[in-house]
Formats: C-alpha cells, structure tokens, sequence
C-alpha cells in the first residue's frame, strides 16, 4: 500500500496506457482473427484426471515443467563445473590452454545458440549416449519398474537418453558464459595478494586454492545468478532436438487441442513466475 501511495500521475497513466494496450491486442485476437478463448480447457492440461486408475495425474504443461527443472538443476552443476575449468583455463600462465580455452568461448559466445544446440546434440550428445548404451539402460529399468528413487529424480527412465542430451547440450553452451564470469573474478583480485602468497611459498594450486577462487566466487555469486536464471530460459532451445520439456510439450498441446494462444500464454506464465521468484530470491541474498 506505501508503495501504492508513492504513484504520481505519469505512473499511473503509463499502467494505463499498458492496459489499454493489453485489451487491444485481446480484442484484435477476439474480433479480427476470430479465434474463439477456451480458458477452461487449460487446467485439464496441467492437472488432468484418469478415469480408469481414478486419480489426478500431471499432465502435459506439469510433466514439461518437471524435466525443464531437472534440465536446468543438473545442467547448472555441469555447467560450473565446466565454467570453473575454463575459467581456471583462461588465466592460466600455460599460453596453449589459455588459447584452447578461449577460442571454445569466443566460438561458443559468437555462434547463435540454434546452431550450437544442434552440432553439440549430432557430434557429440547422441553419439555418446549411443556409445555409452544409456538408452537400453533406461528402458531396463523402465520395465522393471524398481529404482524409484532414480524414477523421481530422473523421471521417466524411458525419456533418460534425452534428459542427458538436454543437460550436456544446455552444460556445455552455458559453460562458456560461466567460465567468462569467474575469469572475470580471478582477475578482479588484486595482484598484491597473488605476489604476498608466492613470496610465503605457496604453488600457483595453493595460490588458487587459498587466496583467490574464495574472493573470486564470493564476487561473482551475483552475475552467475542472473546466468542460472537465464539457463532456464535457454533451456526451452533444447526442445529443438526433441527433449521434451516446457516448451516441447507446449507444441504438443497446441497441435492436439488448438489452444494456440492459451497454450504458449500459459507456458510464459510458468516461465516468467519460476524466473521472478528467482529474481526476487536472489536479489534479497544479495542484500
């Protein structure tokens, strides 16, 4: 209500205006393209109900959201990891890795991410999901029906091969950003501090170790929070490659049911409240 109160007129005429906006976009999909709103279809697709079994299931939208979280939890981990590397790789004295690494992260921060989801998911994801033989893993333990533990942290064990294909893929591209940030951070420490710990003898691991990746990843929780945000809104390019998550099982939903409009509102309502929250979350652990 206190911030209510600090509105001045402008602010007010400008959610108005915002307002008005919004219905004429409402209007012109009602009126001129004549689509006919079925809002009340929406929460079949999100929590639907099985007749036979008698018991409410997740549906499409709820079954997309849980492999969008799982993308996105295991492919930050890999991703730091990763980044963590490459970072170390970046300001490392050996002038070869210091190259390697930074031509991955120039190649990968100037290609469009389309283009890279697709080479990593062909030349690398699928050929090492086909070697390491995950996809008759998974259907092992799909039919055997135990581990459910795996089931609940996994998933589906029958959609397993797609799973590691969207965390490698969303892992490695993200990767690249995440290495840049602690690069940033190592050197942002000052170089007195790396000169007074060689003079006491420690090795440049000990240096690392001790002194400056403590500082370097206190400096730099702010801009990788913001990089974990924006991996959950990367993670809708793997449903390209068929990874059915959020916005791949948003494309299902539209097909089946034509709730063109409904459907892709919805998804961005689900993207934009996991992603504000965050937002606010993190925004908060700063201060």
């Amino acid at each position: 209500m206190t911030r209510l109160k600090t509105l001045k007129w402008g602010d007010w005429l400008l959610l108005a205006l915002v307002l008005v906006l919004i219905s004429y976009i409402w209007l012109q999909i009602s009126d001129v393209l004549n689509y006919r709103w079925r809002w009340s279809l929406v929460p079949h697709y999100i929590v639907g109900w099985h007749d036979g079994r008698k018991e409410w299931f997740l549906n499409l939208l709820l079954q997309g959201l849980a492999m969008t979280i799982r993308i996105v939890i295991f492919a930050t981990l890999l991703a730091f990891v990763f980044g963590l590397v490459l970072g170390l790789a970046r300001t490392s004295r050996n002038l070869v890795i210091s190259l390697l690494a930074r031509t991955y992260l120039e190649l990968l921060r100037n290609i469009p991410p389309v283009v890279i989801v697709f080479i990593f998911y062909f030349f690398l994801s699928a050929p090492l999901i086909e070697f390491l033989g995950l996809e008759r893993w998974g259907r092992l333990i799909a039919r055997s029906g135990d581990y459910q533990i795996l089931t609940l942290l996994l998933g589906d064990m029958r959609l397993f091969p797609q799973l590691v294909s969207g965390v490698l893929v969303l892992a490695l591209f993200e990767s690249a950003f995440i290495g840049e940030i602690i690069r940033s951070g190592i050197e942002s420490i000052e170089v007195g501090q790396r000169e007074a710990a060689r003079s006491i003898g420690m090795s440049r691991i000990q240096e690392m170790r001790y002194i400056v990746l403590p500082q370097a990843l206190r400096k730099v929780v702010p801009p990788l929070a913001n990089q974990f945000i924006s991996l959950i809104k990367d993670s809708s390019i793997v449903s390209l490659i068929s990874i059915q998550e959020l916005t791949f099982k948003t494309l299902e939903l539209v097909a089946s049911s034509r709730l063109v409009f409904e459907g892709w509102i919805t998804c961005a309502a689900f993207y934009f409240v996991i992603c504000f929250l965050l937002s606010r979350a993190f925004a908060r652990w700063e201060t």
